[in-house]
């Protein structure tokens, strides 16, 4: 069984969730952006990662911006299941920007990253990246990868919304060139579910597309594709 769930910023508690102690070995659990436990590279933290990739299922997260992005890029990049990832330490993965996964006979296209609120903070704390906004070529990346899955998949898995989807909670609001990319595609893609993490609530936004945060949602076999 795949389950999905929201931004943990480096909370080990999260994994004594009742919901997530009840994985089975072969589940996979994945985490829709701001993982955040490769934040400060200190013997701690390693230790910590070591036991999260020694759970019996698997720990799959899209970045977000809760990430150090010189840590995460230490670990090469390798063919996972269809798609680019990031080993981090036995069942933990990182899923690289526009990669599509094939997971349980399930198509998953993953596309973390996403723009600070408090980005003039982090950056005066040093703990700032530019690469949490995905570049040009991602994009055109992500977008070829699913040309060639016929720009139909079962799951999307991003830590930000569409703007679309974001204005129907919060209003109207600035507009990065990620949101700009994720509306494009949500207009050409064919999927089932899109799940998000960043707006830090558990909610289906649209009978398509939710935000989900401490929810633990398990992803049933069955399904139809919905299309934008």
């Amino acid at each position: 069984m795949i389950y999905v769930t929201g931004d943990m910023h480096g909370e080990l508690d999260r994994f004594n969730d009742p919901q997530i102690r009840r994985l089975k070995k072969g589940d996979s659990l994945i985490v829709c952006g701001d993982f955040g436990f490769l934040w400060d590279g200190g013997p701690a933290e390693e230790k910590i990662l070591k036991k999260l990739g020694q759970k019996k299922y698997r720990i799959l997260f899209v970045d977000g911006t809760h990430e150090n992005f010189d840590l995460l890029e230490q670990f090469p990049a390798q063919e996972w299941n269809g798609g680019l990832a990031r080993n981090i330490s036995g069942n933990l993965f990182h899923l690289m920007r526009g990669q599509v996964f094939t997971l349980e006979g399930k198509k998953f296209f993953a596309f973390g990253g996403g723009e600070s609120l408090e980005k003039q903070m982090r950056i005066e704390a040093g703990k700032w990246w530019e690469r949490e906004m995905p570049t040009a070529e991602e994009m055109r990346e992500g977008l070829e990868n699913l040309k060639r899955n016929d720009m139909r998949v079962d799951f999307v898995i991003t830590h930000e919304p569409s703007p679309r989807v974001r204005a129907l909670l919060r209003g109207g609001s600035g507009i990065s060139p990620l949101e700009t990319y994720f509306e494009e595609l949500s207009k050409i893609l064919t999927f089932q579910r899109w799940f998000f993490g960043s707006l830090h609530i558990d909610h289906n936004i649209t009978p398509s597309q939710s935000a989900v945060f401490s929810s633990v949602i398990p992803l049933l076999q069955a399904g139809r594709h919905f299309r934008k």
